[in-house]
């Protein structure tokens, strides 16, 4: 697809806007706080090899599924997103960072930390991340509670996602119960899998592995500098799943369309300038749902999610993009 085309099919966002400015969207998933510690290196520690960083500043925003929910909100639409919250500091700040953008929590039961996610950034580069979580079981749920917590609100929505960052809140009883409820009240439904969580799923409307995930959910172990098998991943993942959609994002290498099992085609990335890959993946399935749901055909539900994640990879850190920006960043490639 040539870059001329991709900005013909996207004179369409005024009227695609409008539409998912109407939507109401559920987020299913594992919910994380996105911690940011900014500061500078000019020496080195006497205790060990290491940088010392002078701290100039912290900031904090929601990430995994509450970052998905942070970007539909950011596009227009109405969003709740259900997950583990903890009863700590860092469970206030999340649930703050969503409520501030009107977005509803659902917090599912337990008694666990809320997970965190720190990065060290020194002079616009991320030094390290820090991860601080319990174990999967320890933010597990049953299908009877799932259905209790969210059984109204997928009545109530336009489409329901499935945002798995493999860290417990999922299993297969949750998603097929959700799925359950979802297709019997006509939703759209869809899946960002993590498969060494290895979840059963089946007949969704869409699924959005990146490449390596997609060759992990395929059983496929290609040899080294081997081309991507693009054809058989499809294939196997249609056989296996029955998606109505698969999107594959190839980080630079842009998107995989397939519909059926049949490549459709393979759209080059929007990114003018990459300073931080961070929540991309969040932003383009966010942009891809709404998209769909507000009747969008694939490839321009996909050309809109390109774009998205065009903008937000240009900034750093956690990060969304409004709909100023996607009508500022299309004009600007038109």
């Amino acid at each position: 697809m040539t870059g001329n085309s991709a900005n013909l099919r996207m004179k369409s966002l005024p009227s695609l806007l409008k539409k998912i400015a109407g939507l109401r969207i559920l987020v299913i998933g594992d919910v994380m706080l996105d911690r940011y510690i900014w500061g500078d290196a000019t020496r080195i520690s006497p205790e060990a090899p290491v940088p010392v960083i002078d701290v100039s500043r912290e900031t904090w925003t929601a990430g995994g599924a509450a970052n998905v929910a942070l970007n539909i909100a950011a596009l227009g639409a109405r969003c709740t997103v259900g997950g583990f919250v903890g009863s700590d500091e860092s469970g206030a700040k999340l649930t703050q960072s969503l409520e501030s953008k009107k977005i509803a929590v659902i917090k599912t039961p337990g008694s666990a930390q809320t997970i965190v996610k720190t990065r060290v950034m020194v002079q616009r580069q991320q030094l390290c991340r820090i991860d601080l979580e319990s174990p999967p079981a320890s933010y597990g749920m049953t299908a009877l509670q799932a259905q209790a917590l969210f059984a109204q609100e997928i009545a109530a929505c336009d489409a329901v996602i499935i945002s798995d960052y493999a860290k417990g809140i999922l299993n297969d009883e949750v998603v097929a119960r959700v799925t359950q409820l979802a297709r019997a009240a006509g939703k759209f439904i869809a899946l960002d899998p993590k498969p060494k969580r290895k979840l059963s799923f089946h007949s969704l409307d869409l699924i959005t592995p990146n490449k390596r995930e997609s060759l992990e959910l395929a059983g496929l172990t290609p040899a080294p500098h081997t081309p991507y098998p693009a054809a058989e991943v499809c294939t196997r993942l249609h056989e296996r799943y029955s998606s109505k959609h698969l999107v594959i994002t190839l980080g630079e290498e842009g998107m995989l369309l397939s519909s059926g099992g049949k490549i459709i085609c393979t759209i080059p990335t929007a990114a003018r300038e990459v300073f931080d890959v961070s929540g991309a993946g969040d932003t383009a399935l966010a942009a891809l749902v709404l998209a769909l749901t507000a009747g969008a055909k694939l490839e321009n539900a996909a050309l809109f999610a390109n774009a998205a994640a065009g903008v937000v990879v240009g900034k750093l850190g956690t990060a969304t993009v409004s709909p100023a920006e996607l009508r500022a960043y299309v004009a600007h490639e038109s």
